[in-house]
């Protein structure tokens, strides 16, 4: 027989997944000798037999890796045999090219429960079991290659039972670098007045204060959750008191999918992804009686539901089997809490008790939240159970790129090569706690793959946080225009580097003439893009105030729509404001907007839905809900003009002051908007995709979140012919803005003659930078 040597390489999602002890069972049970070792963000390994088997191994490592890894490459080279015995995992080395391919945190595998619930087992309600199948993963690392000494456990020395577990290749706790048992690993605390209670019978109070109507923090695998009983009204009302949250949904966590599906019609998308170990939480639609407060999710058709993501969660639920209130450890836009000090500082006047651990969280990561709407996913919020798992950029980052991300849902990212980690999501950058998080997140990402940036990619907005960063970081920058950038992460997701038709419908952001766009037209690709289409834009009388009180919106667009007269006929009914507001309308000192988000906001305040919100989006979410009760093929199509590649919504304004001056429910009329409002939309596409010579149209923007319009929409484009791009695996909002500046920067600086400062697309007058208009 002739032997045999290669050196594999194996890129991808291959660290804290089991892939070595899964190459010591193959490797063994073919009978190859050899050895396998982390060496940077890869595995790397030495293999020696027969060629067939060893052309097997290739094979298994390509075909069917560990369940949690996700292969890029493999890399196969002939090397001289050098003999030996056996199959050995060796000591990690740093590597010349180290990367931040860890895996993302993973929820509870089967096997794991089962210990969890078996009184016969050592891990018997133990509150931190895992293996190499399941338990946190990048929330506890602080460096690469991914080995327990650089993990939060270091401090942790394994006793001899499960010592034997980490060295035996047999075991499927065979190098699981969390591995703990109650004898060596973490323990629960529980903290509320009195003296605090560490072991099981911190698990016992915390169930105690849930079960009388407290309120609790739960310290989970990327920060802070806070809890109470779902089903008590008092209970979640006293919790949006205390949180400040007055409107927002809550997420609600239940013990298994049959608990899920007695609250919510799930369907297969979404029942599949609820039950994933990413645990994300799933928004579905609610069932008539489902066992909740009202409070959860007031006046809203949809619930957000999840299982629990870590052992601790597991326990609390079979100890209480009832549905838990379970939202992020925070104030209202801030960063979720993830430090013992500063959950006790943040959180402690919001609870009753804090149900803790000594595991520490090297890096937060919040929740990730998805939709199933028309049988696809979309990921609205890409945190926990996603990241750090990479995007493969369409271009070569020849030169390591980082981005900022935005103001609002904030992430950032770092580009290398083909890959692209996103950050977490951060939240609002407005506030100091959200900075602070933000800059944290800088320094993991850049730390962990220990890389200095080439450039910084900004969006053009001079108020925006990140953008101040940018330019005090000293490095080259890349300025990106939000629209264009949103309409590159949705390339990005799909692959793609040639033009297409963006439509980019969201809130606010900077355009290149100075004004706020939100309803953008783009011929784009990833090096430039050219505004060809655009909703008529009208004034935002109090900037900022605008957002927050929708009637503002709504009094401008009758004065831009309508005229004078409507609009102080219509003002006393909107608010006692009016005729200061309008007269702020009237002087022209107000920004000018084209935003579809402040469209939706005006329609809303205009039907008595929403004249003030309490979070972002609110009046558009609850404008979708109503037009979600009617039947589409019973609502009316309210027109829109189309003059020039201008989408003016005059006439539609028009009709609905006049069928809700008759009467017609507004529910009708809210359905009406939708329906005109996408096929107007559509009908400019199919005129500008034709003029254009392009047969694709990628739809971006915070706006898109609306399932209701999107179907619509989509429905029309490609009944015209036209492909259509949608978001899935990254938000169609500002979360993935920072992966559409990056992939824009790293598309630039592969240019030839491409230096620092570029602005991409159109030329930015130099006066815009210096202007001040209101965040998106």
């Amino acid at each position: 027989m002739t032997v045999a040597r290669r050196r594999i390489r194996v890129r991808g999602t291959v660290q804290g997944v089991g892939f070595r002890p899964f190459l010591h069972r193959r490797a063994t049970e073919l009978g190859l000798t050899g050895w396998a070792a982390n060496e940077g963000g890869d595995v790397v390994l030495e293999v020696e037999g027969s060629e067939p088997t060893l052309d097997e191994l290739v094979r298994t490592v390509r075909e069917r890796p560990p369940p949690l890894a996700a292969v890029e490459t493999v890399e196969v080279e002939s090397v001289a045999p050098a003999g030996g015995t056996g199959f050995r995992i060796v000591a990690s080395t740093p590597g010349a090219d180290p990367d931040l391919r860890v895996s993302a945190d993973v929820a509870p595998c089967d096997a794991c429960l089962a210990e969890l619930s078996d009184p016969r087992d050592r891990r018997f309600g133990y509150p931190f079991t895992n293996c190499t199948d399941c338990g946190p993963r990048y929330t506890i690392v602080r460096a690469v290659p991914y080995d327990r000494p650089a993990t939060t456990m270091a401090g942790y020395a394994m006793c001899p039972a499960c010592q034997s577990e980490y060295d035996d290749p047999s075991d499927r706790r065979f190098h699981a670098q969390p591995n703990a048992c109650p004898e060596c690993g973490p323990r629960l605390t529980w903290t509320a007045q009195g003296e605090p209670v560490s072991g099981p019978g911190a698990l016992a109070a915390a169930v105690a204060c849930l079960s009388g109507g407290g309120t609790i923090a739960v310290k989970s695998v990327g920060g802070y959750h806070l809890a109470c009983d779902a089903t008590l009204p008092a209970a979640v009302a006293g919790l949006r008191a205390r949180k400040q949250r007055p409107d927002k949904p809550f997420a609600v966590m239940v013990r298994d999918p049959a608990a899920a599906d007695a609250l919510c019609l799930l369907d297969p998308v979404a029942r599949a992804m609820l039950a994933s170990p990413r645990r994300p939480v799933v928004l579905a639609p609610r069932r008539a009686g489902a066992a909740v407060a009202d409070e959860v999710a007031p006046g809203l058709p949809e619930l957000g539901v999840m299982l629990p993501p870590s052992p601790v969660h597991v326990l609390l639920l079979a100890a209480l089997d009832r549905p838990l209130v379970m939202t992020s450890g925070n104030l209202s836009d801030e960063p979720v809490a993830c430090d013992d000090d500063e959950a006790r500082d943040r959180l402690g006047p919001l609870v009753d008790g804090v149900l803790g651990h000594d595991r520490p969280i090297a890096v937060r990561a919040d929740d990730s939240v998805v939709r199933a709407a028309g049988g696809r996913l979309q990921v609205l919020r890409r945190a926990r159970g996603w990241v750090p798992q990479p995007v493969r950029l369409p271009v070569d980052a020849d030169r390591p790129v980082l981005a900022v991300g935005a103001q609002l849902k904030n992430t950032v990212a770092l580009a290398r090569g083909r890959a692209l980690v996103l950050s977490q999501h951060l939240g609002d950058l407005q506030h100091w706690a959200t900075s602070v998080a933000f800059e944290q997140a800088i320094e993991h990402l850049t730390g962990l793959a220990r890389v200095r940036p080439a450039a910084v990619a900004h969006d053009l907005h001079p108020d925006y946080r990140s953008t101040a960063w940018a330019r005090d970081s000293g490095l080259p920058l890349v300025g990106v225009q939000h629209h264009h950038a949103h309409v590159a992460s949705c390339l990005v997701e799909h692959g793609r580097t040639e033009p297409v038709l963006g439509i980019a419908f969201d809130g606010l952001g900077l355009g290149t003439d100075g004004t706020l766009w939100g309803g953008e037209f783009l011929l784009a690709d990833l090096t430039g893009f050219r505004r060809v289409g655009h909703l008529t834009s009208a004034a935002l009388p109090g900037g900022d105030a605008a957002v927050r009180e929708p009637w503002r919106t709504a009094l401008s667009w009758l004065h831009r729509a309508l005229g004078e007269d409507v609009a102080a006929g219509l003002g006393p009914a909107l608010d006692p404001r009016w005729a200061a507001v309008l007269s702020l309308v009237r002087s022209g000192r107000s920004p000018e907007t084209s935003s579809v988000g402040r469209l939706f906001d005006a329609v809303a305040a205009l039907l008595g839905v929403r004249s003030r919100v309490s979070y972002e989006g609110q009046a558009a979410v609850e404008l979708e809900a109503l037009a979600c009760t009617v039947d589409g093929a019973r609502a009316p199509v309210y027109p829109m003009a189309l003059v020039d590649g201008v989408l003016d919504p005059g006439p539609l304004l028009g009709q609905v002051v006049a069928d809700r001056a008759r009467g017609l429910p507004p529910a009708r009329i809210a359905a009406g908007f939708h329906a005109g409002l996408a096929a107007s939309a559509a009908q400019l596409a199919c005129g500008l995709a034709g003029a254009h010579g392009v047969d694709t149209v990628a739809l971006t923007g915070g706006v898109f979140q609306n399932a209701y319009l999107t179907e619509l929409l989509t429905e029309h484009l490609r009944r015209a012919g036209l492909h259509v791009l949608l978001h899935e695996e990254l938000p169609c909002n500002d979360g993935a803005l920072s992966a559409g500046q990056a992939a824009v920067a790293a598309a630039l600086l592969r240019e030839p003659g491409t230096a620092p400062e570029t602005i991409c697309g159109e030329p930015l007058a130099k006066s815009t930078t210096r202007s001040r208009s209101p965040s998106s």
